[in-house]
């Protein structure tokens, strides 16, 4: 997959799944504007494999009613009937994809190692490559989209690269953070009614309120690693999570932050927590390691712990549509009911 060797303190959210993933790093991206094109002549496929849905999976999201799951291998899997089956969508990649994301139900984006962006205009069926870095192997670790024109991509060093017409061009415009110390950047997000949110490596925060043209750097609550940012449904409140079941809730759009306790069966809740999801009804979901999946009805304020039998790590979790779950990490995808067990075991 690619995997070489990082500077000791990194830490991310896809090392949270498998021990082989904290030998997961990069090196920086270049300052060059890249233009996209088709998919290189030649290009490697992912390959398909009737075991595609049981291996490694990073992120999940929903694309229109259909659910689009990103992983290992370059692996890219699509469902129409709400996670009961998948199919393996074309991909032209076999590196690790690390994150997802679809502005409507036919235009996404999925990012990963090698610096790669890949783009579908047909709801995730089908991929072409529009950027990528192979002699550096420098990974992104998240992608953001406010319309089928502007996006951001955020990844390690300090990567921020940003397109302004769909894909089609790519610049690094890391230089727009104060963020001397390369501090990875595993997550961004938009909140409602404020702007967007970046959290990383040691507990770094950059958040901005002009769609990412400037960004003001943060001193937050927790110097650990920060593995995911979300917005809620109430107006510039977020959640940030990450190590050790850190999770933390501001109302000010990062200006202040309490921490959210979450006690599990045994005491509190000690996995680290990588991914989460906001429900239509305003529910949130975040999953994490040891199979813990953690679900609020009050906009953050408090949350109940369920501890999946399995202990598999979870990396990822978005709606399937009819009331259920779907859970992505180590062992694939799986259906979930609300509070994360399996549908047969309420």
């Amino acid at each position: 997959m690619g995997w070489v060797v990082c500077r000791p303190r990194a830490a991310r959210k896809v090392a949270l799944l498998v021990t082989a993933l904290s030998l997961f790093g990069a090196v920086a991206l270049p300052t060059a504007v890249h233009a996209a094109g088709d998919t290189p002549a030649g290009a490697v496929f992912a390959i398909e494999s009737p075991k595609a849905a049981k291996g490694l999976m990073i992120d999940v999201v929903q694309a229109g009613k259909r659910l689009v799951a990103v992983g290992d291998r370059g692996h890219i899997l699509y469902s129409d009937d709400q996670g009961a089956t998948w199919a393996q969508a074309k991909v032209p990649t076999r590196q690790l994809l690390t994150a997802v994301f679809f502005v409507d139900d036919q235009h996404g984006w999925a990012v990963g190692h090698d610096a790669q962006v890949l783009a579908s205009t047909d709801g995730g069926a089908t991929w072409t490559q529009q950027y990528q870095d192979l002699k550096r192997e420098a990974p992104l670790l998240d992608v953001w989209f406010n319309d089928a024109n502007h996006g951001l991509a955020v990844g390690a060093y300090g990567a921020l690269i940003e397109t302004t017409d769909g894909g089609k061009t790519w610049a690094d415009v890391s230089d727009r953070l104060d963020n001397e110390d390369q501090y990875h950047l595993n997550a961004i997000a938009s909140i409602k009614d404020a702007g967007l949110f970046i959290v990383g490596e040691q507990g770094s925060m950059f958040r901005s309120s002009d769609d990412g043209q400037t960004w003001e750097k943060l001193e937050g609550p927790y110097e650990g690693s920060l593995f995911g940012v979300i917005g809620t449904a109430q107006a510039q409140t977020l959640l940030a999570y990450g190590l050790r079941g850190n999770l933390y809730r501001s109302t000010d759009f990062g200006g202040t932050w309490e921490q959210v306790p979450l006690n599990a069966a045994r005491g509190a809740l000690e996995f680290g927590l990588s991914g989460a999801t906001l429900l239509d009804d305003g529910s949130i979901v975040v999953v994490g390691n040891g199979g813990s999946v953690v679900v609020s009805h009050d906009d953050g304020q408090t949350f109940s712990v369920f501890n999946r039998p399995d202990r598999i790590s979870l990396s990822a979790v978005t709606a399937a549509g009819n009331g259920n779950l779907i859970l992505v990490g180590q062992g694939g995808v799986r259906v979930a009911t609300p509070a994360g067990a399996e549908p047969t075991k309420q």
